[in-house]
């Protein structure tokens, strides 16, 4: 079986830097796993907030992880920065899937890519819903 090739920065639309804690090291010296996706999890999140995608705390309509995966390629650690890219990869009725890749400082190819759906439901209801219009609207930049 065959790799797909890995994302490079180019295939990305918006980027984040994160600082790396000590913490987020495990015994090998590298990243672990758990905190590759607290780094997705806040790229998607702190740009859904910044573009008035996600409205905390009171919003009608809220995004809810309907699945991850991270595929990783290569070792990220302490203290190095980490370097989020974030793209659309679909957009449904209901749905959102986000690209991500994790990158090393400078680096042209990812270290890790991931796969994040949310799915916008009703937070009275918890029925899934149209994703609303001014956010299929921020969405476009990522596209």
């Amino acid at each position: 079986m065959t790799r797909p090739p890995r994302p490079t920065r180019a295939d990305y639309r918006h980027f984040e830097r994160f600082t790396s804690r000590w913490r987020d090291n495990d015994v090998y010296g590298h990243v672990n796993n758990a905190v590759y996706y607290e780094y997705v999890d806040t790229l998607v999140n702190g740009w859904l907030i910044a573009h008035g995608g996600l409205d905390l705390p009171g919003g009608e309509v809220v995004c809810l992880v309907a699945e991850t995966g991270c595929s990783f390629h290569e070792s990220l650690g302490y203290p190095a920065p980490v370097e989020g890219g974030l793209r659309l990869d679909r957009l449904g009725r209901s749905s959102i899937t986000y690209g991500i890749g994790l990158f090393a400082p400078g680096a042209e190819r990812a270290a890790a890519t991931a796969r994040f759906v949310h799915v916008c439901v009703d937070r009275a209801s918890g029925r899934p819903v149209a994703v609303p219009q001014g956010l299929r609207r921020a969405l476009a930049a990522l596209a």
